[in-house]
């Protein structure tokens, strides 16, 4: 019983035998990477040019690239920019590219000033709102799903119904999700479509 649980299918020997497959893994792989790297000169550029509404000890230049294998199975790289999780506060700017699901460019909140991200999200909704941005209402800032019963949609009709769960949150995590077919996204446009959504959510963090 054993040897039939980890046997190897037909469809699975192939794809071990397949060296093309594992190139064409690790090109894809440098190919986002230098995305992320024209990424964080983009978003730089842009905080350089923004007021932003800071905790007290944050570092503007502080970011950090990762990768891995197993977000829910899957592999993925992110960008940090800017990266501030510190003291209970989060300030975090995250463009994460996620094998098999999509491009998602978060805006992560918590601690030192949400009460004032908050309000501004509402005293300034249509200048956010019908921008591709969605609300995240799972109950932890490190679900990356979206859909119904994860994020909602900020659209202009829809002011009353997210003043309503902002009050009732502790952190804000504010996305935009880009599928992998897109065509910007097939044509190496991450760095711009990560600048759009950080210009996006600048009223919610602006001064």
């Amino acid at each position: 019983m054993l040897n039939q649980m980890l046997s190897f299918t037909e469809e699975e020997t192939a794809l071990l035998s397949d060296a093309q497959f594992f190139r064409k893994k690790a090109q894809i792989m440098a190919k986002v990477r230098g995305l992320l790297d024209a990424t964080h000169i983009a978003v730089t550029d842009e905080m350089r040019q923004a007021d932003l509404i800071t905790p007290p000890d944050f570092n503007p230049r502080a970011c950090q690239f990762v990768k891995g294998e197993h977000l829910e199975s899957f592999p993925y790289q992110y960008l940090d920019c800017p990266k501030h999780f510190h003291g209970g506060s989060t300030f975090t700017f995250r463009t994460l590219f996620w094998w098999g699901h999509h491009l998602a460019c978060a805006l992560m909140l918590e601690g030192t000033g949400i009460k004032q991200y908050k309000r501004h999200i509402v005293d300034r909704f249509h200048q956010v709102a019908g921008q591709e941005l969605e609300l995240s209402i799972a109950p932890t800032l490190w679900e990356w799903k979206r859909g119904e019963g994860y994020t909602l949609p900020i659209t202009h009709n829809r002011k009353a119904q997210i003043a309503a769960v902002l009050a009732e949150r502790r952190f804000l995590k504010i996305v935009r999700f880009v599928p992998m077919t897109d065509p910007r996204l097939q044509a190496g446009q991450l760095p711009d479509l990560s600048r759009e959504t950080f210009r996006a959510i600048l009223p919610i963090v602006s001064a």
